[in-house]
């Protein structure tokens, strides 16, 4: 595996190791083979952000198609920014799907009863929410999955090249990577369109910050901890 491979997929894949690692204690909390505080899986946030953000400013050198300049260009940043509010607005409206699923509790700091504490779990949430996880996933999921399906030698592929196969494998497994399926699988769909309109992985990033930023504002005012 070249270097440029696994600066695409390794950020993402400790990312979802954490997850599982974040996972257990609550399974075995359920199975009444362990006793778990409420709050105990919180502060493995800090460290899954540090870790994933310490392994993208590793690799910062391998990921050649992140072009801040497109940014710059107001069409594309206006498109992006949009992108990311009609995803946020959509998202918040899909709660009616909750009762089909079996929800995990959300990420809830006022489970934390010390101020300090509950102060920097909201702003590692925050940061790692809409900062690093738009990085590392754009670069996993429209960077390398979306041409890698195209071409295993996926660096031959230009940013943004349309095919049907590349869209519906993208968008349906970036769907499935989240606990709102369809509420995913939309946001999928509105990142790889704005992908191909713009060409552009800066692009998706800024879209998905947005989206992040909003979603974590909003739930911190509502407490709607579902979405977080």
């Amino acid at each position: 595996m070249s270097t440029r491979t696994l600066a695409h997929i390794l950020p993402f894949a400790v990312f979802m190791s954490f997850i599982a690692i974040e996972g257990l204690p609550l399974w075995l909390a359920e199975t009444g083979i362990i006793t778990l505080q409420p709050a105990g899986s919180l502060y493995l946030y800090p460290i899954k952000t540090i870790v994933v953000g310490s392994l993208l400013l590793y690799f910062g050198k391998q990921y050649h198609e992140i072009n801040i300049k497109q940014i710059t260009q107001p069409s594309t940043f206006l498109a992006s920014a949009l992108a990311g509010i009609i995803v946020f607005v959509l998202w918040i409206q899909m709660d009616w799907l909750l009762p089909f699923q079996k929800p995990a509790p959300g990420y809830n700091p006022n489970l934390i009863t010390d101020d300090l504490h509950r102060t920097v779990l909201i702003a590692f949430r925050l940061a790692g929410a809409s900062i690093v996880v738009p990085i590392m996933e754009e670069i996993f999921w429209r960077s390398y999955i979306a041409r890698m399906v195209i071409n295993q030698d996926f660096e031959s592929v230009p940013v943004g090249t349309f095919t049907w196969p590349s869209f519906l494998v993208t968008v349906l497994l970036f769907g499935l990577e989240h606990q709102l399926i369809i509420a995913g699988l939309m946001a999928g769909v509105a990142y790889h369109a704005l992908l191909c309109r713009t060409k552009s992985i800066a692009a998706c990033i800024v879209a998905h910050s947005v989206t992040n930023l909003l979603l974590g504002m909003y739930v911190l005012k509502t407490e709607a901890w579902l979405f977080w």
